[in-house]
């Protein structure tokens, strides 16, 4: 029996799927390689965060430092045709492991759709801690979701999209680096947007 598209929505990563990687971008401005690990990396985000943190303080980085780099990058090309031409099909929402003072200007170019994210806390500047929404918000979003009754489509290129991937009806890597791929092999995985698209469709139609 065909899906209809009104009871689907597609649930997508952010960073690496529709913008650049934020932290890579942090660490290309300021020279420090650290800050190039990402959840493409480290399975364990609460891992990932404790070392980001640590490097900040290290080399005394401010938010306004990092805004500024925000305020640079654009998203990768192709995403906002693409997510255009999505949200005219289905209901398209972002669960992303990033946080609303980086997401904010992001939307922007991204027609503001609607994302679900973390929060840092920032004092006198420096970036001091981050509280989750809850942990592995993206799995338990989907779950939430299938108990609106929703059907969920999912698409992310990280260790930190993989729960989400397996909790939606249908999951897709896209972007997603080797390692990522070995280890869960049973994830179709695509590179272009045309072909995210096409996969996404065909489980509408």
């Amino acid at each position: 029996m065909p899906t209809d598209a009104r009871q689907t929505i597609v649930t997508l990563d952010l960073e690496g799927v529709l913008v650049p990687e934020v932290w890579i971008a942090v660490a290309e401005r300021t020279g420090i390689d650290a800050l190039r690990r990402t959840t493409r990396d480290e399975p364990d985000y609460d891992v990932l965060m404790r070392y980001r943190l640590g490097v900040l303080a290290e080399h005394g980085l401010t938010m306004s430092l990092i805004s500024g780099v925000i305020a640079g990058l654009e998203p990768i090309p192709g995403a906002s045709a693409f997510l255009d031409e999505l949200r005219s099909i289905a209901q398209v929402i972002i669960l992303s492991d990033t946080f609303e003072q980086f997401a904010a200007p992001l939307m922007v170019h991204l027609g503001q759709p609607t994302v679900f994210c973390h929060r840092l806390v920032v004092d006198n500047d420096l970036i001091v801690d981050y509280r989750l929404r809850q942990p592995d918000q993206k799995r338990r979003a989907v779950e939430a979701f299938h108990g609106l009754n929703y059907r969920v489509i999912a698409a992310g290129d990280s260790y930190n999209d993989t729960s989400m991937l397996a909790a939606a009806d249908v999951g897709f890597l896209f972007k997603s680096p080797q390692n990522v791929r070995d280890e869960f092999p049973h994830f179709p995985a695509v590179d272009e947007y045309d072909e995210l698209l096409a996969l996404i469709r065909a489980r509408l139609d």
